[in-house]
């Protein structure tokens, strides 16, 4: 044979071994399951994740580290948690995807979370927030929040800011119930009274009765936690009361001047002072150029904290993505999520290796009239903050 044939030919045959040596995730496109709420009470957050996701995709691409992502979008419509996990069973079962992401609130996530455990498939919890919801499987990563990491700080705010007893008011379930055990807890530590923990059914139009009660007991201020989409109802009827004219101020966390109905809320909302860590108005440039993006995709729909949920949990799969050469499979993925950090639109963020929970700075925010609306000003801030837990 000639000597330069056999060289071609035995170079051919070591290229074909390696290509069949290849994974062959290389060529397959990654499907991420996302489940969220698009229709019923928590529609708003659905609508804040998909929007979120498809601003990523348009700005990012669709392609990572030689992976084609396919999203597949689910409505669970945010009330049933059976249902979440016959959705989060049929899209590994059927639909074979290698990770499952969204999860609107914390009963939802719940169910889901024993599903990523079996098939080893991770699960980015972009919304729900009990503090407890990591530990339901080793395969959930949170880009999103959770109660007690942006109560915390507003109960330590509130006793040193001349709040000496509060009324606290919050919806009954999971996360509610973390928001009333830290803020009782970190606000009596440093000094200040509890008059009064009231508990409303998680879906509750008519707050009227507990403000009631509220104006009653004469508190310095009323703490309140409702989910994202109940915060309008609460602060009308808080005004319609007349809560403020008899000097009792709001004190909150973010979910209740949810960016996305701070225009239906409007003036009722100002002078509002809040703990999260997100707010539309945040002044980096990151955010900014987030934000007028959203906003145009959009028809003017502001960004809220579930929307950079997530983004940010698209942020965190594409770095996992890279850092795994486009391998999907659970336990890598999870392992490359382990200890990432990045800068968010909302600040500095990290994954905490050891809770696979999110750690990032929250801030403390006043509701002012600006140029375009309402808006959540931030005045201070705790940075690097961990979720507490709670006893």
């Amino acid at each position: 044979m000639n000597p330069t044939r056999r060289h071609i030919v035995l170079g051919a045959a070591v290229l074909c071994a390696g290509l069949s040596s290849s994974p062959a995730y290389a060529a397959e496109p990654l499907k991420v399951g996302l489940i969220v709420p698009m229709s019923g009470p928590f529609a708003s957050t659905g609508r804040q994740v998909e929007a979120a996701v498809k601003l990523f995709l348009q700005q990012n691409g669709d392609t990572v580290a030689g992976r084609r992502i396919e999203v597949i979008l689910k409505d669970d419509g945010g009330v049933a948690p059976d249902v979440t996990k016959r959705l989060a069973q049929e899209l590994v079962a059927r639909d074979k995807v290698q990770v499952l992401a969204g999860f609107g609130l914390t009963p939802l996530a719940f169910a889901a979370a024993p599903v990523a455990t079996q098939a080893k498939v991770p699960m980015i919890v972009m919304n729900a927030a009990t503090s407890v919801i990591p530990q339901r499987s080793p395969y959930i990563v949170r880009t999103g929040f959770t109660l007690p990491q942006v109560t915390a700080p507003m109960a330590q705010w509130a006793a040193k800011n001349g709040i000496k007893s509060v009324v606290t008011f919050v919806s009954d379930y999971g996360p509610g119930i973390d928001a009333e055990k830290v803020f009782v807890k970190d606000f009596t530590k440093a000094g200040g009274k509890i008059v009064a923990s009231l508990r409303a059914p998680l879906r509750n139009p008519d707050y009227s009765p507990f403000l009631a009660r509220v104006k009653d007991a004469k508190p310095d201020a009323l703490f309140v936690f409702v989910p994202s989409g109940e915060g309008a109802a609460v602060l009308k009827q808080f005004t319609d009361r007349g809560l403020g004219q008899a000097g009792i101020r709001l004190i909150a966390t973010g979910d209740v001047l949810d960016d996305d109905l701070m225009p239906s809320i409007g003036p009722s909302a100002i002078g509002v002072v809040s703990s999260h860590h997100y707010s539309a108005a945040h002044p980096s440039p990151e955010n900014k150029t987030f934000v007028a993006a959203f906003t145009q995709a959009n028809k003017g729909m502001r960004p809220n904290f579930h929307a950079v949920g997530a983004y940010d949990g698209m942020q965190l799969l594409w770095a996992a993505l890279k850092k795994t050469n486009g391998n999907s499979e659970g336990p890598k993925l999870i392992a490359a999520m382990k200890g990432h950090s990045w800068n968010s639109v909302r600040g500095p963020v990290s994954i905490d290796p050891a809770t696979r929970d999110i750690v990032q700075t929250v801030y403390i925010r006043k509701a002012e009239q600006g140029a375009g609306g309402v808006f959540n000003v931030e005045f201070d801030k705790v940075e690097k903050f961990k979720d507490p837990g709670v006893e």
